[in-house]
């Protein structure tokens, strides 16, 4: 840190602003942090310095912003907290991936970069509430501009087919054995072969499109390896350059999943505030559009923020709308950036569990959690149904069925040997917590189960 300054009226005026205490402005800044896969354990005391004049490390600067933002429902900048700005550098950095309008290929490129060589500046960036609605407002901007190739040399479909066939490759293995295992890979595949395509020259429009589109899938993939992480700011940064890259491509439906990805990904770190609007707006593109089982992958995550917006009924509603089309419609027909994910079936009922549990009903929830589980019977898809079976388990034990959660747990735990995931520490952790009045009671299934846990925890540390 550096050295003291005088008191920082500037924050103090904020957080009376915001209404927030010393402790809660600590505890809102770690969980920011949480979203950019960091574990701080700032404090009031910590709080007392920044007013006391110290100034932060420029990481965790950021993280306060983010906070203060949140509270406030704008931004705010580090200057309107008494912080200094940041050189030009850092600024580029942090901002990178959060300005619409940049060439998304070059975007992705240094992000990808950054990732790679783990420069913490970025790949430590929190989720942002205001990025999360950047793509609402490009809605209402003017259409992106066309690039034109500047490579040098020539593409077409083999190369597209390429990219499909690698990201399928590259999916099926992060689906098995989690998000970590070849990560690398993956990004360096985006920076250097996926970015040198993008940037050929094409016959046709519609083959560089299809490129544009092909390499958005490579960019929502790495965000997902991030995410899988716990690295939800840097998720954040990939997924809305692959949605540049679908507007630039012209494709409609496949800027509609893109949204709906980032729908799911602020609901999943409980940041809701555009989480609905980007459902709407996802679903409206497609209704009608596209088949039956498509469409419903759609409705269901429409559902699932009415439910997070505490508009139940119209939830169930759109809930039930959500598996009629699911039932009326064929796997085959999926779209191939829907068909990367699996059974579509299986998706409706996990996010039926996640929406219905919002509701409070844990009947269903356990319920639509065993029917996805049940529609990925083979090893293809080890890590989804481990965590799905890790749900189902907690469901079962918030309805006191404590001996069934620990077989379904136990089950959980069988799949995730290998998988290396920060999700499935999560799981597990969470497993263990709510074992712990059970252990206390001397239940041997409990302590069989918590060894058993205690082991795998250890293992993939």
């Amino acid at each position: 840190m550096a050295r003291p300054r005088a008191r920082n009226e500037a924050l103090v005026n904020a957080l009376r602003e915001a209404g927030l205490t010393y402790d809660r402005l600590a505890f809102e800044v770690r969980a920011v942090a949480r979203t950019a896969g960091e574990e701080l354990r700032t404090n009031k005391s910590a709080v007392a310095h920044w007013v006391g004049g110290v100034e932060p490390h420029p990481r965790t600067t950021t993280y306060i912003i983010e906070a203060v933002s949140r509270a406030l429902g704008r931004e705010v900048t580090p200057s309107e907290l008494g912080f200094e700005e940041p050189g030009d550098e850092d600024r580029s950095r942090v901002s990178l991936g959060m300005c619409p309008g940049a060439d998304p290929v070059e975007v992705l490129r240094l992000i990808g970069e950054a990732d790679i060589h783990r420069r913490r500046l970025l790949t430590n960036t929190a989720y942002s509430v205001a990025a999360a609605g950047l793509p609402l407002g490009i809605e209402r901007a003017i259409p992106g501009q066309r690039r034109e190739g500047s490579g040098g040399f020539h593409a077409g479909r083999s190369e597209i087919e390429a990219v499909r066939e690698m990201t399928r490759l590259f999916t099926r293995i992060d689906e098995r054995h989690g998000g970590q295992h070849g990560r690398a890979a993956v990004v360096q595949y985006l920076t250097t072969d996926v970015v040198r395509l993008c940037r050929a020259s094409f016959s046709r429009e519609s083959d560089r499109a299809a490129m544009l589109g092909a390499a958005a899938e490579v960019a929502y993939l790495c965000g997902w390896k991030a995410y899988d992480a716990g690295e939800h700011g840097l998720a954040q940064r990939y997924q809305l350059q692959a949605y540049e890259l679908t507007r630039e491509a012209g494709d409609e439906a496949h800027q509609a999943f893109v949204l709906r990805i980032l729908a799911h990904n602020g609901m999943d770190v409980r940041r809701p505030e555009h989480t609905l609007d980007l459902a709407d707006a996802a679903l409206a593109r497609v209704r009608g559009r596209v088949g039956p089982t498509a469409e419903a992958l759609f409705a269901v995550t429409r559902a699932r923020a009415l439910a997070n917006a505490g508009r139940s009924a119209e939830a169930a509603r759109q809930l039930r709308a959500a598996q009629d089309l699911v039932l009326r419609g064929e796997e085959a027909e999926l779209p191939h950036w829907a068909a990367l994910w699996g059974s579509a079936r299986a998706c409706v009922s996990s996010h039926a569990a996640k929406t219905v549990r919002g509701m409070g009903d844990h009947v269903a929830a356990e319920r639509h959690y065993a029917a996805a589980a049940r529609s990925r019977p083979g090893p293809e898809y080890q890590r989804i149904t481990a965590l799905t079976l890790a749900a189902q388990g907690g469901e079962q034990a918030a309805m006191g069925h404590l001996e069934q959660a620990c077989g379904t747990w136990g089950r959980a735990l069988e799949l995730l040997e290998g998988v290396r995931s920060a999700r499935a520490v999560d799981a597990v952790d969470g497993m263990r917590r709510a074992l712990a009045p059970l252990r206390g009671r001397g239940a041997r299934v409990a302590e069989e189960l918590e060894e058993r846990a205690r082991a795998w925890r250890a293992a993939h540390a």
